[in-house]
This record gives C-alpha cells, sequence and structure tokens, in this order.
C-alpha cells in the first residue's frame, strides 16, 4: 500500500509517501520536511501561534512536494494519514484538518496517528524488528520507557518526573547563551570542554523504578554558572560537557534498570530501541552502542531523518495500523495530550 502521511505537531511541517509492501517492509518514497527554527529563534522556543501560522502556510507545497518527490498521484495513495496529537493544538488542527478533506475529496482512507506511537514504529520501517522490543522515546517533550508488545500494545514502564531529556538540552541551552535550539549547541560546545571539570548531579542514579528527573541537575548547571560568571568562552564548553556528561551516566543507568526489569518476565525484549529528537545526539549514540553491547541486547536507532518529526514516520504508523484492518472516521478529534498507552488497537 502506499500512504501520504502529514506531521504538523510542533514546529516542523512535514510530510512523506510511504510504501508498506506485502511481507511487512517498507520504503520511503519521500519525505519533506520544512522546518520552522527561523521564525522561532529570536524568541528563544517555540511560539504556538507561529507555528500554526507557518504550517497553513506552508502545509500545501509541503504535500505537493511530497508526491512529486515520490513519483506518485494522489490518486495512487490508498490511505491519508495524520498526526492527530499530541501536541500544539493549534498545528495539529492543521494537518489534521487537511488531511481528513484530501482524504474525503480523494475517497481514500483516512488514518489518525499519535505522534508518539509513529515514533515508536519508525525503527520497523528501516527493517525487521521482532515484537516485543523496549523503546526509550526522548524527544523536547517526551521521555519515558515504553514496552513495545505489538501495533496497538504500548505500556509504559517509566519515565520523567518533570524535564524531559530534550527539554533539558534546551534549557541549558538557553541558560548558557546558545540560543535556539539549545539542544545540538550544546552537544556541539560539549566537543570542545572538560567533562569533568564541574561535579553535576546524577539524579536517580540507583533507583529501583526507571524514572527520570532532570530538574535538579538544570538547576546545579545554573548554579555552577552563576557562581563564575561572567563566562568564558571555555566556561561555556566546560558547562556543556559537564551537563551532557550526567545526562549520558543517567541514561546509562536507568536502562540498565528498564531492561533488568524486563530481563526475567515473559516480555523480555528482543531489542532496546531509541527514537526521538535526542536519539540524534552522537555522544547519546555512543554511549548506547557501548552499554548495550556489555549488555547482550541488541540496539537499533532509527537514521536522524527519522528521530525528528516527519512525516514519514506518520505514513508508516498508518500502514502498519491498516496491515491490521484498523482506519478512523473523519470525525476523530485532534489532541493535545494523547498518552502512548491509550492508542491501544480495538478489541
Amino acid at each position: 500500500m502506499l500512504v501520504l502521511g502529514i506531521e504538523t505537531t510542533c514546529d516542523e511541517t512535514a510530510a512523506a509517501v510511504v510504501h508498506r509492501a506485502s511481507d511487512g517492509t517498507g520504503y520511503i518514497r519521500s519525505n519533506v520536511v520544512y522546518s520552522q527554527i527561523a521564525e522561532h529563534k529570536e524568541f528563544g522556543g517555540v511560539v504556538p501561534e507561529i507555528a500554526a501560522r507557518a504550517h497553513v502556510e506552508v502545509l500545501d507545497q509541503v504535500i505537493g512536494k511530497a508526491l512529486v518527490d515520490a513519483q506518485v498521484r494522489l490518486s495512487d495513495c490508498d490511505a491519508i494519514a495524520a498526526a492527530a496529537g499530541p501536541g500544539l493544538i493549534g498545528g495539529v488542527i492543521v494537518g489534521l484538518t487537511e488531511a481528513k478533506a484530501i482524504a474525503l475529496a480523494a475517497k481514500k482512507k483516512f488514518v489518525a496517528i499519535n505522534h508518539l506511537e509513529a515514533h515508536a514504529l519508525s525503527v520497523r520501517l528501516i527493517g525487521r524488528v521482532d515484537f516485543p522490543y523496549l523503546l526509550l522515546l526522548a524527544s523536547g517533550g517526551h521521555t519515558q520507557f515504553v514496552l513495545i508488545e505489538d501495533i496497538g500494545r504500548y505500556r509504559k514502564i517509566g519515565g520523567t518526573v518533570d524535564d524531559a531529556l530534550g527539554e533539558a538540552f534546551d534549557k541549558a541551552g538557553k541558560m548558557l547563551g546558545l540560543g535556539y535550539p539549545g539542544g545540538p549547541a550544546v552537544e556541539s560546545r560539549a566537543l570542545l570542554g572538560n567533562p569533568e571539570r564541574f561535579d553535576l548531579p546524577r539524579p536517580m542514579l540507583g533507583r529501583a523504578e526507571p524514572d527520570f528527573s532532570l530538574s535538579g541537575l538544570k538547576t546545579a548547571l545554573r548554579v555552577e554558572a552563576e557562581a563564575i560568571a561572567p563566562l568564558s568562552e571555555q566556561d561555556v564548553s566546560d558547562l556543556c560537557a559537564s551537563f551532557q556528561s550526567a545526562v549520558l551516566d543517567v541514561i546509562a543507568d536507568r536502562m540498565r534498570v528498564a531492561l533488568r526489569l524486563l530481563d526475567d518476565s515473559v516480555y523480555r525484549p528482543t531489542a532496546f530501541v531509541v527514537a526521538g529528537g535526542v536519539a540524534a545526539n552522537q555522544a547519546i549514540r555512543r554511549m548506547l552502542e557501548e552499554e548495550t553491547a556489555q549488555l547482550g541486547t541488541p540496539l537499533i536507532v532509527p537514521p536522524q531523518s527519522l528521530c525528528t518529526d516527519n512525516g514519514a514516520m506518520i505514513a508508516w504508523a498508518a500502514a502498519e495500523r491498516l496491515a491490521r484492518g484498523i482506519e478512523d472516521g473523519l470525525d476523530f478529534a485532534p489532541r493535545a495530550r494523547w498518552p502512548l498507552a491509550e492508542s491501544t488497537t480495538p478489541a
């Protein structure tokens, strides 16, 4: 089947065409993403009203380019899918309304996709991954361990009690004057710094539950920065390196706890999967490769283009659902909040 997927939950306007073969393998025919970083940069973060307006202005062109790049016509597609949440509600409404209109006019099947489910299943687009697998979903708004038991069967086993990983990186970058988006800037500056200069805390280290807490680490970073202000360029690099080193230690420890929790159960995972924007951080990838190799657990991380928000993961999640005979009505309502565990397959 061919599916057109639309993604507008935050500050990327994206559309893609994905092919799913009868044997379950996937192929990305096109994947077009328009980033709004320039529109939000001066504000130091995403402004919901600006994001929604930008989606309205470019979505038609993005969809058109996705069809042209895929060398298909709308009539060739079997279904239209859109992220229906969670996310900034104004943006969600733009993409969902457009997808419904196209599906109605072109008489195509329609699928409303949970943005988090799309991240969770994106790894199956690049190769065979058997259920169940353990997912670390790490992005600007979400950090959680989820056992992916099957399509539509998701069990959260741990999460963050305050900041998400991506949010913590972005706030650290903003605090140190690195602008927006802060996460990639912190990663870049960390390469130039001394990770041992500042003794930052490792929250939740050693706890029995695979949960995260990052607000204390963020506060400790601010205290260290204020103590040596004004900051030199080397100070900033050392603070970034120390902050990232603490995050790496926390992720490694929390991952070990999560895997140990499932190791002796009937849900022993076939692999450890990382998805979401934070998975694009190369230092985190390298650390996870080393840790999972020691544990003897296969690590699978989607390519960077599928870690950040994109239409291909929306189209693929829809294809996976359609293969199980699941589709949605045009009355499906947009959701600002939509926990992954609620994206269940109807009985």
